[in-house]
């Protein structure tokens, strides 16, 4: 006896994962011969947000378009984000299982970048004559076609925090004290630069022309420095090659000052706070030994030394491009980037989250 209801409902299932595999291979081949789309980035906006003792807020705005009349979902859609600076990761992370509609798709991320990965990046820095190349790369990878679309930002960093240290200008040095009458020395020239940076230590080679007025030696026996950014020490220390300045002559002291590095993620909070500008002071006195036996401690004020930095990291705008084969097109523009004239429709809340040993947490809203 036959039964229908076997035949029948095998037919159906027959036919249902017939019409399936068409579907599945119709928009795969409508993907591979152009008919359809792929899925490219047209915006990325990056900024600082919320920041702590511990951690630094990046926050991501990345524009999507789908230039198909349905969304893509088949085979899921992956996006990767990636922050170095100088080949250092700062951060990075990935979601899939992302449903990209039609037209544009806002795809928003917070990735926490630890602070203590600052120090490394400074060492960076100042090894590269005071340049940092930031790199951000933004990728969206469809697995049903195989293909990705990236938007790369690029932006070099620079600083020129000791050159102005450089000075051939004559400074008198006072004591204000009754045993000794001012100028006790004159400050005929200094100069700075950067020595071997370690991991634990940025060291600034100093020299000071000094010149003695008086007809009897001067022993200076020690020269004491702080270095502070934003107020925050970061380095002090005192020299102890004590210097004899004859009579009427001059001499040039060498003097090292050293930034302490594990001190530099608690300035780049300063940093960061202080809309990326920081004021740095290097503050020094002497001890100098009188022909009495006498040593008087004395400030330098005429060297003390001020700098304002500023940076201006994602330069305070976004980027546009797009790309369907791994090409890309940057282009950098102030504001915030403006995605192609399609609706732009917010995503779907997703849940899944990747990271790369708890330097950031990916969120998609």
């Amino acid at each position: 006896m036959v039964d229908f209801r076997a035949v029948l409902f095998g037919t159906k299932l027959k036919a249902g994962l017939t019409i399936l595999g068409f579907l599945v291979i119709s928009v795969g081949g409508a993907f591979a011969v152009g008919i359809l789309g792929t899925p490219s980035v047209v915006g990325v906006d990056n900024r600082f947000g919320t920041v702590t003792d511990e951690t630094t807020t990046i926050e991501t705005d990345l524009i999507v378009n789908n230039p198909n009349p349905i969304g893509v979902q088949l085979g899921g859609t992956t996006v990767n984000y990636t922050v170095s600076m100088n080949d250092i990761s700062m951060a990075s992370g990935s979601k899939d299982g992302l449903a990209v509609t039609r037209g544009n798709t806002s795809l928003d991320f917070t990735t926490q970048m630890q602070n203590t990965k600052i120090p490394a990046w400074w060492v960076s820095h100042i090894r590269n004559g005071e340049r940092t190349q930031l790199e951000i790369d933004a990728r969206v990878h469809s697995s049903l076609v195989g293909q990705s679309a990236t938007i790369p930002h690029s932006q070099e960093i620079n600083t020129d925090i000791i050159s102005q240290f450089n000075s051939t200008e004559t400074r008198p040095v006072n004591a204000n004290q009754p045993v000794v009458s001012d100028p006790v020395l004159y400050i005929n020239r200094t100069s700075a630069s950067w020595g071997e940076t370690a991991e634990a230590e940025t060291p600034i080679n100093m020299q000071f022309t000094m010149y003695n007025p008086k007809t009897t030696p001067y022993t200076v026996t020690e020269i004491g420095y702080d270095i502070t950014m934003n107020d925050i020490s970061v380095g002090e220390g005192t020299t102890d090659d004590p210097h004899v300045i004859p009579g009427q002559s001059q001499e040039t002291i060498t003097a090292t000052t050293t930034i302490q590095n594990e001190k530099l993620d608690e300035w780049w909070v300063s940093h960061l706070k202080n809309e990326q500008i920081t004021q740095l002071q290097i503050d020094f006195y002497a001890r100098i030994e009188l022909p009495t036996g006498n040593t008087i401690r004395v400030p330098l004020d005429g060297l003390t030394y001020t700098k304002e930095i500023k940076t201006d990291i994602f330069q305070s705008g976004g980027d546009e491009g797009s790309t369907a084969n791994g090409n890309s097109t940057t282009t950098t523009a102030p504001g915030t980037a403006t995605p192609t004239e399609t609706d732009t429709t917010p995503s779907e809340n997703e849940t899944t989250t990747t990271d790369d040993g708890g330097l950031l947490n990916v969120r998609q809203t």
